[in-house]
């Protein structure tokens, strides 16, 4: 479907939960949000309605995110419900990694396709200071059960300052070369005050080229990452929400005052 820009929009990023189990610095405050309540958090049978919907207006790539995904309850039985929508033909999902050694074949059973795992070092040390208390080991475990399973490409997401060739972001490169992982750097954004730039190694930050819509755990679809436009799927309805979204996507982002990270999914 294209939106007033000519642009195509085939990509639907699903934010399934507001919660993680990591306090990334430049994601999360340290003592945590104040969680959605479950009641107004969308059901998976809602989500799967609404993706529905997207799909027969022309979405064709669908990624879960979060919070982290695989803190939300059930998260396979989605996945399923997913897989089975005829149309997608790219289902996949960004994780933290650290719960991913237990759930990789079951995705996997279940039709999802590749993962995206974010991993700004390879510094155990670093690595448990920028999450508050991560444990690298579970991401490289997670990593390599998502290989074993199947789940191909893994793509690492590396958060950078300014530029790749920062020490953390050089060793990151490196162990993607050694383990075969594709690597894409993403510049630290600033929602509220309009930060973002182009990714190296990927598509995303390109405003020109832009093809995604999001949908929050509650049931907004917001047309930009950049932008406090959000239409609200449970009172209009999932076409009427996506038409919506569709004729207002701006041409390009300003300024994001009403989310973070944690619950709209980067």
């Amino acid at each position: 479907m294209l939106d007033r820009f000519n642009r195509n929009i085939n990509y639907l990023r699903i934010s399934v939960t507001d919660r993680c189990n990591l306090r990334c610095t430049y994601c999360m405050p340290e003592d945590g949000i104040k969680l959605l309540r479950h009641s107004d958090i969308l059901t998976y049978d809602e989500i799967t309605a609404f993706t529905r919907d997207a799909v027969a207006m022309g979405i064709t790539k669908v990624r879960l995110t979060g919070g982290e995904p695989l803190a939300r309850r059930g998260i396979t039985t989605l996945v399923r419900m997913l897989a089975e929508i005829e149309g997608i033909t790219d289902l996949s999902m960004t994780t933290n990694g650290t719960m991913m050694r237990g759930f990789a074949k079951e995705l996997a059973d279940a039709g999802l396709m590749r993962v995206n795992v974010s991993l700004d070092t390879i510094d155990k040390d670093k690595y448990s200071r920028m999450t508050r208390g991560g444990n690298l080991d579970d991401v490289l475990d997670g990593i390599r059960a998502a290989q074993s399973a199947g789940l191909r490409p893994v793509k690492i997401n590396c958060v950078i300052k300014s530029t790749p060739d920062e020490k953390e972001a050089r060793m990151v490169a490196e162990f993607c070369m050694r383990e075969g992982l594709e690597v894409r750097f993403i510049r630290e954004m600033d929602l509220a005050g309009g930060t973002f730039s182009v990714v190296h190694g990927g598509t995303g930050g390109h405003c020109v080229r832009c093809n995604r819509l999001r949908l929050t755990p509650d049931g907004m679809i917001r047309p930009c990452l950049f932008s406090d436009m959000a239409y609200n799927i449970r009172e209009l309805g999932g076409k009427e929400a996506l038409r919506l979204a569709l004729d207002n996507k701006p041409e390009r982002g300003t300024t994001n005052c009403t989310n973070g990270f944690y619950n709209i999914g980067g």
